[in-house]
């Protein structure tokens, strides 16, 4: 299939192809002892991650585990499929996101309210799972990938206050959910992941502070695929977060609304991504991504509560 790329030590990054673009959200397949999904993507995407599964031979009954580092839509709204689908398979999140995935109206009410209409064709609806499948992770915990081989969980909020990530015995491989930001591979372009409610400028960076000091072979974006870079990328990462607060602070001392805050903060740091520069289809793919609107309203959020 050409949604599935091998990137050695069994683990395999398969393109959920959300909403039907490529290269927007990533699930990965650790494929041992002990089947492990790390992402579901979307619930529209579910059956192209499943079939994906199937093609590197892991059946209904196969899959161990499936771990999501934080329950925003675009990571785990394929949840409740991927447990109906694979009924043997444990669901692994983090204990301030597990009430969610049992019963996710809440969850939904509010993603539709920030979406509206293009809920259903980005995200479509996410399923609840059956509570007693469900593993609570708390601070740190580990996930058995068989043959003695783990994966460590460590709670990153600063993105989301349910964000965990996940360390791999095997390989050294972080996957750094949207705590590290976004990256386009197309461009090597790394901007922040800032939405509200939960962003916290000293909690993020003190999350990315942590994946350097897990020292990690390997970094595994959701958005997007594996980066070998550790350390510069993880300090670009603390760098734009810097940058993207500091634009907002300013516009917001400037009395800006948000939609004039959003167009100056896009304009002042537009120079640092080659994908807006690029063509329209790679610019559009990367505000996808990481909107600008969804960035500002984030640090907005927080400045109202950290300087009222």
């Amino acid at each position: 299939m050409d949604n599935i790329t091998a990137l050695g030590g069994d683990v395999y990054e398969i393109d959920t192809k959300m909403a039907g673009y490529s290269g927007i959200t990533a699930g990965y397949l650790i494929l041992g002892d002990r089947p492990c999904l790390v992402e579901t993507g979307t619930s529209t995407s579910a059956p192209v991650v499943r079939d994906a599964l199937t093609s590197l031979g892991v059946g209904p009954q196969d899959l161990a585990t499936v771990v999501v580092t934080h329950i925003h839509l675009d990571h785990a709204g394929g949840v409740g499929d991927m447990a109906k689908y694979f009924p043997s398979a444990q669901i692994v999140v983090h204990e301030k996101g597990a009430r969610h995935l049992a019963d996710p109206s809440r969850l939904m009410a509010s993603a539709r309210m920030v979406w509206g209409d293009r809920l259903d064709t980005l995200f479509g609806e996410l399923t609840p799972t059956e509570a007693e499948r469900i593993v609570a992770l708390g601070d740190t915990g580990a996930i058995d990938l068989g043959n003695g081989r783990t994966l460590s969980s460590h709670y990153s909020p600063g993105h989301a206050k349910h964000h965990v990530g996940l360390v791999d015995s095997g390989t050294g491989d972080l996957y750094v959910g949207d705590a590290a930001g976004v990256y386009l591979p197309e461009t090597g372009d790394l901007r922040p992941a800032t939405p509200p409610p939960d962003f916290d400028l000293a909690t993020a960076l003190n999350s990315i502070a942590l994946f350097e000091a897990l020292g990690p072979q390997r970094l595994l974006f959701s958005h997007y695929g594996p980066v070998d870079a550790v350390q510069e990328t993880l300090e670009r990462s603390a760098e734009e977060l810097r940058v993207w607060v500091d634009m907002t602070r300013q516009a917001r001392s400037e009395g800006m609304d948000l939609d004039h805050a959003v167009a100056m903060v896009h304009e002042r740091t537009k120079e640092r991504y080659l994908a807006l520069k690029t063509d329209d289809e790679t610019a559009e793919q990367f505000e996808l991504l990481s909107g600008a609107a969804s960035n500002v309203a984030g640090i907005l959020h927080w400045l109202d509560r950290v300087s009222p």
